[in-house]
């Protein structure tokens, strides 16, 4: 994986749903959701709204979590009430979006998984076929999750969406490529997947000995490259 450069993302200047919902979960934390499913615009205002809070450092403000389509924000209660807290953040809501700085990494892929060949008969593709396609262009850190330095990726483009698998395997190999629902994921660790393994990488998006834990962050843009 070489060194990554910076870059700004891709798109216009503005992301914003037309009614992110600010929920409240316990007594020191608040979610702002930008959509119900999926969806490009929701993903692009999480991360927007993400990074503009990143920058701003709202007093109390302790952990901004950004996942596929709304951002966790934890804060002390000693230092800022929930009132206070959520009229800062629909101050942020009220404004244009843009994108901020990214940065971008080359993933080397040994396209080797044993469900290639079933993904690429389910997209009517050869599996050197379904490869190209799946390079075809960069594609964007959607969010981590799930596992220490699991990440997600997309969007592939329509042509190449399939669903998840039945029959969910319980176990997958650190570095291994799962492909599922119009998205790519890397796992980082050991874990469990219904998602159809594609390939297998030498790059780890965790290391525990380290700080921070991970290389990769929300809004990074990867670039998939083959190896023999």
């Amino acid at each position: 994986m070489e060194q990554p450069s910076n870059q700004s993302l891709p798109g216009g200047d503005r992301y914003w749903p037309t009614l992110p919902q600010i929920v409240l979960l316990g007594d020191s934390a608040l979610l702002v959701r930008f959509g119900q499913s999926l969806d490009d615009a929701a993903n692009r205002a999480a991360l927007v709204f993400a990074a503009r809070l990143e920058a701003d450092g709202i007093v109390g403000v302790v952990e901004i979590v950004p996942s596929l389509v709304s951002v966790l924000v934890r804060y002390d209660p000693a230092q800022v009430g929930v009132a206070r807290l959520s009229g800062e953040l629909a101050l942020r809501l009220s404004g244009d979006g843009a994108f901020g700085e990214s940065r971008t990494h080359r993933i080397a892929v040994r396209f080797d998984g044993p469900d290639i060949g079933e993904v690429a008969a389910l997209l009517g593709l050869s599996i050197d076929g379904f490869v190209e396609a799946h390079n075809r262009g960069g594609m964007r850190v959607l969010a981590t999750g799930f596992a220490p330095g699991f990440v997600y990726c997309g969007f592939h483009e329509k042509a190449l969406v399939v669903p998840r698998r039945t029959l969910v395997r319980p176990q997958v190999a650190a570095g291994s490529v799962l492909f599922a629902a119009g998205q790519t994921a890397i796992a980082a660790t050991d874990i469990p997947t219904g998602w159809h393994v594609i390939g297998h990488t030498q790059f780890r998006n965790f290391d525990p000995t380290v700080n921070p834990p991970t290389q990769l962050r929300a809004g990074d843009q990867i670039i998939f490259e083959v190896v023999l």
